[in-house]
């Protein structure tokens, strides 16, 4: 199954390294987490296909151009660990600033049924399972 998973993440960011942030709606569970950890300005912790879709409307709108790169996939289990690469610039400050930090997307069944964002390496690691 992670072979599955895998080329659905692969999906999904080539659409959001075009700037198409339309991509992950048909991939996701129905009963969908997103938890976005603190340092990230917008943390917080989103439910459903329409809490997911609000935080990330909300958190696009700030941006004039926005994308988001995958720059390496790990599997562990039914999770897919992904180093993001984003580079952006802002509508009201037009300041143009790229980070990096890593998303897990989890898989029940062919869908995704959380996705986590995290800054720190050690952090999305553990969160994976992957740590020592």
């Amino acid at each position: 199954m992670s072979r599955e998973n895998v080329e659905i993440v692969r999906h999904i960011f080539g659409g959001w390294a075009a700037g198409d942030f339309s991509g992950a709606a048909d991939a996701l569970d129905p009963h969908v987490t997103v938890v976005v950890r603190q340092p990230f300005v917008e943390f917080g912790v989103f439910h459903g296909p329409d809490g997911v879709r609000d935080y990330f409307l909300g958190f696009f709108a700030q941006f004039e151009k926005l994308t988001m790169q995958a720059q390496q996939l790990r599997t562990a289990g039914d999770t897919v660990l992904v180093q993001v690469l984003q580079r952006g610039e802002g509508k009201v400050s037009g300041l143009s600033a790229e980070i990096s930090f890593f998303m897990l997307f989890t898989f029940r069944g062919g869908q995704i049924v959380r996705i986590e964002a995290v800054v720190e390496e050690g952090e999305a690691l553990e969160a994976a399972g992957l740590s020592d």
